[in-house]
C-alpha cells in the first residue's frame, strides 16, 4: 500500500476541488485518518483507505524538556526508529527533522553515527514528522510550523532525491506552503552534493555546512567522510553555491575539548572563510555515553569565539536545547540497540 505523503501535491488522487479538499485535510488540518475527512463522500474515503496509507508511523514517543523543546521518537511501519525535535521560540516554531534511520557518515562525536545506517527515509516519512509534531503539540494546523531544518538523523545529501522531493512538498502552496528562506539543509560537507544543490533553481534552500575542523588531520579523525571530501573541495563548492544562489552560508562547528578548539584552529577557520558571506555557529558538544569526547569549557569556547570575532568573522554560540530530553540527534534511538535494524521497541498500533 502506497504512503499518500510520498506523493507530490500535484499528483494526489482525486481531481479539482476534491483534491484541494484532500490536501487541506492532510496539510491544513492535519487529520490522522481518511475517515475524519468529513467533506469527502464516504465512497471516496473508502477508496482512499483501500489504496493509501496515511500515517507513516506505528508508534510515537515524546520526551519533553524543561526549556519547552520536545524530542519525538518515531517507530516507522517497518519497526525502525528515528527522531525529530520541536523547538518553540517566542517568535517562531521550529522543527528539526531526520532524513535517514541512523547515518552512514559516522562522525565520531555523533550519537546517530554510532547507530550505523538503517535506511533512507521516503519523502512522506520526512513530511510525516511535521504533521505528527503539529498534532502532538496541539497546533491548530501543521502550517503553524514555519521554520524547518534538515539537521536530524542522517545526511540529507546522501538521500538526495527523497530529501529534495520532501522539500518540494513543504514549499507547495497547497501543502505546507513554507518559505524557502525558512528551510535549512545541513550537510557534513559533501562537495558534489553541494554543487548539485546549487543547481536546484526552484528550491533555494539555506545551507549549513558541518565543518567541525579547519585542518585535514583533525577533520579526518572525527569525520570519516573527510577523506573523500577534503576541506579545499568543500570550500570551493561552498563558494560556488554562494555565487549561484547569493545566499549566506552557515558553518556548524561542534566544540570538542582538546580536539578542535585551539586558538590556532580558530585563526585557520577565519582564513578559510575569508571573502565569504557566512556565519559560524559554535556548538558546545551535547555529551552522550560512550562518545569518548567532551565539550570544550566555557573559557575555551570564549577564546575561540574571540579569535574569530577579532578576524571579522560573524560568529555566535548556539546553545543546545532539550539537554534533559536527550536532544542530540540519535540519543533516544541509540538507547534502543536495534532501532536501525527494524526490531520494534513498542507494540504495534
Amino acid at each position: 500500500m502506497r504512503l499518500l505523503l510520498d506523493l507530490h501535491p500535484d499528483d494526489y488522487p482525486l481531481e479539482g476541488y476534491r483534491r484541494r479538499q484532500l490536501l487541506d485535510w492532510v496539510f491544513g488540518q492535519g487529520v490522522g485518518s481518511f475517515a475524519a475527512m468529513a467533506t469527502l463522500p464516504a465512497e471516496l474515503r473508502a477508496e482512499l483507505e483501500r489504496d493509501y496509507l496515511l500515517n507513516p508511523f506505528r508508534e510515537i514517543e515524546t520526551v519533553r524538556s524543561t526549556d519547552g523543546s520536545v524530542k519525538y521518537l518515531f517507530t516507522l511501519q517497518d519497526g525502525r526508529q528515528m527522531e525529530a525535535v520541536y523547538m518553540p521560540y517566542l517568535d517562531r516554531k521550529t522543527i528539526c527533522v531526520s532524513t535517514m534511520v541512523g547515518c552512514p557518515a559516522k562522525c565520531a562525536f555523533c550519537a546517530t553515527g554510532a547507530m550505523g545506517f538503517g535506511r533512507n527515509l521516503t519523502p512522506g516519512e520526512v513530511v510525516g514528522q511535521i504533521l505528527a509534531v503539529a498534532g502532538g503539540e496541539g497546533l491548530s494546523s501543521p502550517r503553524e510550523l514555519r521554520n524547518l531544518v534538515f539537521m536530524g538523523m542522517g545526511e540529507p545529501l546522501l538521500n538526495y532525491e527523497h530529501t529534495m522531493n520532501a522539500a518540494r512538498i513543504l514549499l507547495h502552496p497547497l501543502a505546507l506552503g513554507m518559505s524557502k528562506r525558512r528551510i535549512t539543509l545541513s550537510t557534513v560537507g559533501l562537495a558534489k552534493g553541494i554543487r548539485r544543490l546549487a543547481a536546484e533553481d526552484d528550491l533555494g534552500l539555506k545551507l549549513a555546512i558541518s565543518l567541525h575542523a579547519p585542518d585535514e588531520e583533525t577533520r579526518q579523525r572525527i569525520i570519516p567522510t573527510g577523506a573523500a571530501n577534503g576541506i579545499s573541495d568543500i570550500m570551493a563548492a561552498a563558494r560556488e553555491y554562494q555565487a549561484v544562489t547569493g545566499r549566506r552560508l552557515t558553518f556548524e562547528y561542534s566544540m570538542l575539548r582538546g580536539v578542535n578548539d585551539h586558538p590556532w584552529q580558530a585563526a585557520l577557520l577565519a582564513d578559510l572563510l575569508s571573502g565569504l558571506v557566512s556565519h559560524v555557529n559554535l556548538i558546545p558538544m551535547n555529551p552522550w555515553d560512550g562518545s569518548g569526547f567532551e565539550s570544550s569549557t566555557e573559557a575555551e569556547i570564549q577564546t575561540f569565539y574571540d579569535v574569530l570575532e577579532s578576524r571579522g568573522v560573524d560568529v555566535s554560540v548556539r546553545r543546545s536545547r532539550g539537554k534533559d530530553a536527550g536532544a542530540a540527534c540519535g540519543q533516544l534511538a541509540l538507547k534502543r540497540p536495534n532501532a536501525a535494524s527494524g526490531e520494534a521497541r513498542f507494540g504495534a498500533v
